[in-house]
């Protein structure tokens, strides 16, 4: 471990409980992970395909690519002068130049419902394609009670693989980059080779198709968006795991650009791919699979080999869902050290054998379950989970890049910086943030019914509303924000004990 890390997080006032293992290819390994073209693109490609059809999907990824990219680069300026587990509420009290306990507080509780709802996501896109693939093959129906089951299941063996601890991980999320390139390549190369036809150019890049019941067609491709937009998410993973990354401040901020940027082009090269070898667009969009991309797969190249892509697919989300545990434990564990969550002696807890929070991986595990479950009665739950998951993740990425741009000359910047470049960088990106988190809040189908409800507003409603009057009424009085955990002699006691000294 490189003495200047250590040192650096001793005056950011915490301990080096957690192992420095990760390079800096490890750290960008574990957001590039999370962002998985093979989970968001594809697991949303049904919903895009009544949501606007080709035009929307296609385009929509370069339009929303542009500003991801801009809050991406925004974040990354921040992350290098506070490379921290905590992340993007700890830069929000340090930025704040006043209120900043409040200011860390709300920008902890949206990353915390935006990770919990990526991790859920996620993990459900993966039991959705698994169990259509269990259809194809076992005749294990493609219903919403296992889909469920599954979840479970699938959840149950990412926290029992993060429990294992974090070298492990390390080594599966360095697979997993060449597992998602490689099998980028694989798809597109086959469903380019194999096919006796495809689409022309005119469908793929200008036919739109709405089958929402909105009239607008403007409304209806803004609402295809979330496609893109809930794909390029969950980069703030390299942040997080900071404090277990050599070289952090500029380890940190390259995984956020780089993970954002190659996941963009390997993403549109898949979409395109996959939309070019549609056979019948109707029939995929309504398969009896579930999963309309399993269903283009099959009617392109057959069915041995279409069941061989959708495990590439199945293979790319399970490890996806896998770092996404990683990164939502240790945002748990960051925040709970500062005391911001119910229970957070119990949250906090390192395992001495790993040096990892056990405790908080079976939180995240746990709550991501719980998110999914109206799945049981609701068939919008999934796009609902995936708006939570884009409003909660994207509201916590702009509010430190929102400060830092009222910061100003005042903010300290770290070695990674955007130079004179970081506050109209940091203003677009605070303006796109905004649109989107009104966008996604809107009905997605008409008529609106408790069955095609958005439940977005109504999960933030309670959990926010909570963590909001938990605020009015206790947590004003005590919470200050990011706690320093010592002195140096304490911090180095920390250190020594964890180490077993």
């Amino acid at each position: 471990m490189s003495e200047s890390d250590e040192t650096r997080l001793h005056s950011l006032g915490y301990a080096q409980e957690l192992r420095r293992s990760l390079s800096g290819f490890n750290n960008f390994a574990v957001s590039f992970t999370i962002i998985s073209i093979l989970s968001g693109c594809l697991t949303l490609y049904g919903f895009g395909m009544k949501t606007g059809g080709p035009a929307a999907m296609i385009w929509g990824w370069p339009l929303v690519g542009v500003f991801v990219v801009l809050v991406g680069l925004g974040m990354a300026e921040v992350c290098s002068s506070y490379p921290t587990a905590g992340g993007l509420y700890y830069w929000a009290a340090k930025l704040a130049k006043r209120n900043a306990p409040a200011w860390a507080w709300f920008t902890g509780w949206f990353n915390l419902v935006g990770q919990v709802a990526v991790t859920a996501g996620i993990d459900f896109g993966a039991a959705l394609f698994l169990n259509a693939f269990l259809d194809l093959q076992f005749g294990f129906a493609a219903t919403p009670g296992h889909t469920v089951a599954l979840l479970a299941v699938i959840l149950l063996v990412h926290a029992l693989l993060n429990t294992f601890g974090v070298r492990v991980v390390a080594v599966l999320n360095t697979i997993s980059v060449w597992w998602h390139l490689l099998g980028v390549l694989a798809i597109v190369v086959v469903l380019a080779v194999v096919p006796d036809k495809h689409q022309d150019a005119s469908f793929v890049f200008g036919e739109f198709v709405n089958q929402t019941g909105w009239s607008s067609p403007l409304y209806v491709f803004l609402l295809g968006l979330l496609l893109a937009q809930y794909t390029l998410t969950g980069y703030d993973a390299s942040a997080h795991m900071t404090e277990e990354t050599r070289g952090a401040a500029v380890a940190g901020p390259r995984g956020i650009v780089m993970s954002i940027l190659v996941s963009l082009a390997a993403g549109w090269v898949l979409l395109i791919g996959l939309t070019f070898a549609i056979q019948d667009y109707d029939g995929a969009a309504g398969s009896a699979t579930g999963v309309p991309p399993a269903q283009v797969f099959i009617d392109a190249v057959g069915l041995a080999t279409g069941k061989v892509l959708l495990l590439i697919c199945i293979g790319a989300q399970l490890f996806c869902g896998m770092a996404a545990v990683t990164g939502n434990s240790r945002m748990i564990y960051a925040f709970a050290r500062d005391g911001a969550i119910p229970g957070s002696r119990v949250w906090h807890r390192i395992n001495k054998r790993t040096r990892t929070p056990t405790n908080s991986v079976w939180l995240a595990a746990v709550g991501a379950f719980l998110l999914a479950v109206p799945y049981l009665w609701s068939y919008t739950a999934y796009a609902a989970v995936t708006s939570i998951a884009v409003v909660g993740l994207y509201t916590a990425y702009v509010i430190p890049i929102f400060l830092r741009v009222r910061a100003g000359e005042d903010f300290e910047r770290g070695p990674w910086h955007l130079g004179r470049w970081g506050r109209p960088i940091g203003t677009v990106a605070t303006i796109w943030v905004g649109f989107i988190f009104v966008l996604f809040m809107l009905p997605q189908v008409y008529p609106v019914t408790w069955e095609s409800l958005n439940y977005t507003p109504i999960a933030f409603a309670v959990v926010l509303g909570g963590a909001a009057l938990w605020w009015i009424v206790s947590a004003r009085k005590w919470f200050t924000g990011p706690k320093v955990q010592g002195s140096a002699a304490e911090l180095a006691a920390v250190e020594r004990d964890l180490a077993g000294d």
